[in-house]
Formats: structure tokens, C-alpha cells, sequence
């Protein structure tokens, strides 16, 4: 007796787990959201019961001592917590366009920009670029000491004429002037390809590094121009602007005719690779070290859609930025005293 064997059809079950993720990530932020708003209120009340005379300072030790007695099961409502959570209120209240912003993102990320940031433009700074780069709390403390911040403000992306014009906006919250690389490890006197293979190993930390918006397409991307073969150092593309963004390694200081080279590359993506939906390729001279009167000479007249960047093996001194900084805020003040 012969029986029949019914043949399974091959089935995908991606759309149901892809639904799964979906809920839980909407589920773990609605928690947040209603924690954050939770420790907001607490800090609220005791902002106001304070100033208002009703309690005093020692009432928030009485408070955590009878949170732990009466509701033993809770957690985080220690004392230093709830003298965060009244600084949380306090920092933030009053300004209605950065307050929602935390609520986007976790109580221990608050902390650290809380506990970390010395000015409210740089709070704002890392809120919005946590929400947006969505920042590991580790990779947020990352940022902050390698002083982000102080590095955007006083040294702002060197781009030539034609960036500026396709993208009027600017690219600073794109593009960086210096990258860090410290997790490379690199000795020093390291050559091209030591870079080169240190970043292709290490490509998950330079693509955080770079920017959420970066994919990566290739490493030493072949181009063919005139029956010539040409390897392109590493080719990314950014979704934002929607181009490709070729980068070039170079382990000296900054040169002027680096950029013919970077040039050809990027007539050849424009010409063979680019799609026709995409805007132009951008490039990126990614050096060890730059002048930035050489760089500034050097793009002032350039028609080539290029960047000139540093990349940067140690880590900043990070008190050396902020009393810079601090100058920086001082003479932009007396400027506008004398206008």
C-alpha cells in the first residue's frame, strides 16, 4: 500500500516576529515614557514643597526612608535618586522644547547628561543626538569624553564652496572636523594600511563613529576610468542625503593635491555608479593631521564637492576644550555688547 507524503511548502515567518519586535519596542517605550514622567512628577513635588517652605531639605531622607518601608518592593527611590529627580525638574522646567526630549530617552541616559553637561545648549546637544544616533548609555558616555561637543562648536566641518552651496543648511550635524578612532589602538608611526584594516575590523564602531545615516558599501571600491583600474580607500552611502560618500585615508598631515585625486573618484562614482535618483557624491579626506589655513586655501576655490577631516588615535584633553570654550562663549558675548 502505497502512502502519500504531503511536501511542506517552505513558509516565512519574518512578519510575525517583525510584528513581535515592533510591540515590544513600543511597549518598552511606553514603560519609559511613563517612568520618565513618573520621576518628573516626584521631582515636581518636592521642587515645590521645598520652595515653598512646606518641607525642608531633610524631608526627602524621611521620603526614601518611608517608600522603603511602606512599598518594600519598589526600587530606585533611594535618596540620591529623589535629589535627581528634583534635579531632573528643575533643569528642565520652564522650557517647553528641550523638556519633552527626555522623556524619549532612559533615566540612566538623563543621569549622564545630567551629571556630565555643564551648559543647557550642551544638554541639549546630547539629547538630541542620543535620540537620533539612538546611543548605547555606554557609547553616550563615550561622547561626552571625547568632548563632542566642545569639538563641534570651536571646529566646525572645513567643506569647500560647492558643499555649502548644495547643502545650505550645513553639515555639522553630519560631518565632523575630527574623528575619534581611539579603539583602534593604533602605534604610533602606524602606516595607511594599518589604518585601513583597522577600521574594516573595527567597521560597527566606525559606522557609530560616523553616523546612524552611513551604510557602508565597500572597501578599496574598484573604479574603471580610460581601461585603468582605480581603488577607492572605503565607500559608504548616507541615507539622509541620499549620495554616496567616498573617504580617502591618508596617515600624514593634509596636502592641497590630495584633492585632485579625490576629484577623479568622485566624477567616477557620479559618471558609473551614482543612481539617477541620488544627489552627487560627497568625499572625505580623512587625514592624521591638517592646517586649517592650508585647508581653508586649499577648498576656498575647489569645485569639487570635498571635506577635509582629521582622525584622531588619543583622546582629546577634554579640560583644554572647555576653558576654550569658555573663551569662545566669552568673546561671541562681548561681541554682541558692542553691536
Amino acid at each position: 500500500m502505497n502512502k502519500t507524503t504531503d511536501t511542506l511548502p517552505i513558509v516565512s515567518f519574518d512578519e510575525v516576529i517583525k510584528l513581535i519586535e515592533a510591540a515590544r519596542k513600543k511597549s518598552y517605550q511606553a514603560v519609559n515614557t511613563v517612568l520618565i514622567d513618573l520621576y518628573w512628577q516626584i521631582g515636581e513635588t518636592i521642587s515645590r514643597k521645598i520652595k515653598s517652605s512646606e518641607w525642608g531639605d531633610k524631608v526627602i531622607n524621611q521620603l526614601a526612608d518611608y517608600i522603603a518601608k511602606t512599598q518594600p518592593s519598589l526600587r530606585g527611590f533611594t535618596r540620591s535618586n529623589l535629589f535627581r529627580m528634583r534635579q531632573f525638574y528643575e533643569t528642565y522646567q520652564g522650557d517647553e522644547k528641550v523638556a519633552a526630549l527626555p522623556r524619549q530617552l532612559s533615566w540612566t541616559h538623563n543621569l549622564i547628561i545630567m551629571g556630565q553637561s555643564k551648559r543647557p545648549e550642551e544638554r541639549e546637544f546630547y539629547l538630541r543626538l542620543a535620540i537620533q544616533e539612538k546611543w548605547s548609555s555606554r557609547e553616550l558616555e563615550r561622547q561626552l569624553k571625547i568632548a563632542l561637543f566642545e569639538r563641534t562648536v570651536l571646529n566646525p566641518p572645513k567643506t569647500s564652496p560647492l558643499v555649502t552651496q548644495t547643502y545650505p543648511d550645513g553639515l555639522s550635524s553630519v560631518f565632523k572636523d575630527a574623528y575619534m578612532v581611539e579603539f583602534l589602538g593604533l602605534p604610533h608611526g602606524h602606516s595607511e594600511a594599518d589604518l585601513h584594516q583597522g577600521l574594516l575590523s573595527q567597521l560597527k564602531d566606525f559606522l557609530i563613529e560616523l553616523g546612524r545615516d552611513f551604510c557602508f558599501v565597500g572597501s578599496e571600491y574598484l573604479l574603471q576610468v580610460g581601461g585603468r583600474d582605480f581603488a577607492l580607500d572605503l565607500l559608504f552611502f548616507h541615507r539622509g542625503l541620499n549620495c554616496l560618500v567616498a573617504i580617502e585615508l591618508k596617515v600624514g598631515r593634509f596636502e592641497p593635491e590630495y584633492l585632485g585625486k579625490l576629484s577623479f573618484y568622485l566624477e567616477a562614482l557620479d559618471r558609473d555608479v551614482r543612481k539617477p535618483h541620488e544627489q552627487p557624491a560627497l568625499g572625505v579626506l580623512l587625514c592624521a593631521s591638517k592646517d586649517d589655513e592650508v585647508v581653508e586655501y586649499s577648498l576656498n576655490r575647489s569645485l569639487s564637492p570635498a571635506l577635509i577631516a582629521a582622525y584622531q588615535t588619543q583622546l582629546p584633553d577634554k579640560k583644554l576644550l572647555q576653558e576654550k570654550l569658555h573663551e569662545f562663549y566669552l568673546q561671541n558675548a562681548s561681541g554682541e555688547d558692542k553691536m
